[in-house]
Parts: C-alpha cells; structure tokens; sequence
C-alpha cells in the first residue's frame, strides 16, 4: 500500500498531467450527476400507483 509521500507525488504528477483538463471534467462529472439524479426523480413520478386490493 502507497505510503503519504508516495500518493502526495501520484497527486503532482497527475495535476502536471492533466492540470489544463480537470476543471473540465469536474464539470462535467457534476452536470453527469445532476442528469443522474432527475433521470431518479422522474421515473420514481411516472410509475403508477399500484392498488393491490381486487375490485368487485
């Protein structure tokens, strides 16, 4: 398992990678999240309600 010196370079080496990029795709991970979430709430209000008592 990496130690805390290891992951702190990990992290610089990452950010000079991809320093230009990752305002980006936080961005778009948080609009991929939100479509998540509504894409959850409207098809828990398009199911019917189920009426499990028979009718007579």
């Amino acid at each position: 398992m990496p130690s805390g010196w290891e992951w702190i370079v990990v992290l610089v080496i990452a950010v000079a990678l991809f320093g230009s990029r990752l305002p980006k795709i936080a961005r778009n991970l948080g609009q991929a999240q939100q479509e998540f979430k509504k894409g959850q709430s409207s098809a828990g209000k398009d199911e019917a309600p189920k009426n499990d008592t028979p009718s007579a």
